[in-house]
């Protein structure tokens, strides 16, 4: 089975008629190369020139980056950026040229934020296409319960059963610690970070509290906080921030906390397949996560926040979408229904409309404004308005 991924080719070609430089961010082993490969393949006789920063050959050829990279036309792919920070302040300048005779593609599994020196400013000459594992809009809806145990880690998502799946996600989770993390300069012990890791799975879809975690890891608050931002700063972990109206109200300021993908959520929690996760504690949490993901696939998630506070009002998703505030609740429920708090939650915030997220086929108006909505529906009216 292979997916092609035509949404990210459409939007890496738009975004080169207008920027000089375009990002690929996404975690590693999420197909950002591939990705790549298959815009190059698309261009026919344009120039293509290619560099993969953990080759050491590429390495070598890039020792003056500006001698090499300046007199080069057409696409140039620079695949593992965050290896190579040095090439930021080269960048600002080959992008600043008159007529930019070439257009940069670079690939990176670490956030800007957190490689040391990337800072250099590249203020609008770049363009971010975030990358995330396969989604529901690229296996189709009737592989959901596939997607959502296996994740969207492509060679998870494609293994040959569900044992296979788990073991390379072990796999990946070893490469992951002891080799991609210390490649970013982070010295951590890789026993450390997994048990933090597979700790935040135990706390998928919860607001994040520091001192609880940093007690339960024998750790400072600073170091959880710090492990925190390696984990999300790597793609591994969402920070889904808090949303304040001006309310009387006190409102939750921490930020929930998600494992961004649901296969790698199950594996850290020990989960062989549907069936354990069916029977497991988590199982609403999970739905929850996979969900939000799902949406946020297609709303992008610069304007994606949730909403508490202290007295138990809750929503688990208010995104920005076209216009309109649209709230979304998860339930994994066969009979969803109404709530104080989604009524709190829909007077409070102003809501457009209320999505119940259920895991059901037909489509339920629980009032005028609060619809039960199978997944498929809820992503299908957010894709086409």
């Amino acid at each position: 089975m292979l997916l092609a991924r035509t949404a990210y080719l459409n939007s890496i070609r738009e975004r080169l008629v207008d920027y000089p430089i375009v990002a690929l961010p996404g975690p590693r082993q999420v197909g950002k190369t591939t990705i790549a490969r298959l815009y190059a393949e698309s261009l026919g006789s344009e120039p293509v020139h290619r560099f993969d920063l953990e080759s050491p050959s590429d390495l070598a050829r890039l020792t003056n980056p500006e001698l090499a990279l300046s007199p080069l036309r057409g696409l140039v792919i620079l695949d593992e950026i965050q290896r190579m920070p040095e090439l930021f302040p080269v960048l600002r300048v080959l992008a600043d040229r008159p007529d930019t005779p070439a257009r940069f593609l670079i690939l990176g599994s670490a956030s800007l934020e957190l490689v040391k020196g990337a800072s250099e400013s590249l203020a609008g000459r770049l363009s971010f296409v975030d990358v995330t594992g396969f989604t529901l809009e690229e296996t189709g809806g009737e592989h959901l319960y596939k997607l959502w145990g296996r994740g969207g880690f492509p060679r998870a998502y494609l293994a040959r059963n569900d044992r296979a799946a788990r073991q390379w996600q072990e796999d990946f989770f070893r490469t992951f610690l002891e080799q991609d993390i210390p490649q970013l300069g982070i010295r951590i012990p890789a026993s450390t970070l997994r048990r933090f890791w597979t700790m935040l799975a135990h706390y998928h879809g919860q607001v994040w509290n520091a001192s609880e975690l940093a007690r339960a890891l024998g750790s400072s608050e600073p170091a959880a906080r710090r492990y925190l931002d390696i984990l999300s700063g790597t793609y591994m972990v969402r920070q889904l921030p808090p949303w304040f109206e001006n309310l009387k109200k006190r409102q939750v300021k921490a930020p929930k906390i998600y494992i961004r993908d649901s296969g790698v959520c199950h594996a850290l929690l020990g989960l062989e397949n549907q069936a354990a996760l069916e029977a497991h504690p988590k199982l609403g949490a999970s739905w929850e996560g996979f969900a939000l993901e799902q949406i946020l696939a297609v709303t992008g998630d610069s304007n994606a926040y949730f909403w508490a506070t202290h007295s138990g009002a809750e929503l688990d998703l208010l995104v920005f979408h076209q216009g309109k505030r649209l709230g979304f609740v998860f339930k994994y429920t066969e009979k969803p229904s109404t709530t104080k708090s989604m009524q709190v939650a829909l007077a409070d915030l102003g809501l457009d409309h209320l999505h119940v997220v259920y895991p059901g086929t037909h489509r339920i108006p629980l009032t005028e404004s609060i619809t039960a909505s199978p997944l498929l529906d809820v992503l299908d009216s957010l894709a086409h308005g």
